[in-house]
């Protein structure tokens, strides 16, 4: 269940060994994702030349955005998930 009564769920969990794994990638793909991950300005400037074929990305920022795209499909999948929970914990309520 997501607790909105203060900031945003985290997008991670912490695996067994204490690692920090972003919600849909695997601990290596994390590990990928983070040291490509460029600063925000960039973020928004390498998504819109893509998205507007304004330059051509490197193999590095198509490879960040594969990842970002597969971690937020994931993260969006799973607070799906926990909204749906969510509402079922409320069953007791009547919708009449």
């Amino acid at each position: 269940m997501i607790d909105q009564t203060h900031d945003a769920p985290r997008r991670y969990f912490v695996d067994a060994q204490g690692h920090r794994v972003l919600i849909g990638l695997s601990l290596q793909e994390t590990a990928e994702f983070e040291t490509l991950d460029p600063s925000s300005k960039e973020t928004v400037q390498i998504g819109a030349r893509i998205r507007e074929n304004e330059g051509i990305a490197g193999p590095g920022e198509i490879r960040w955005l594969e990842l970002y795209s597969k971690h937020e499909g994931a993260w969006r999948a799973w607070i799906a998930q926990s909204q749906a929970a969510q509402t079922q914990d409320l069953s007791f309520v009547n919708y009449v």
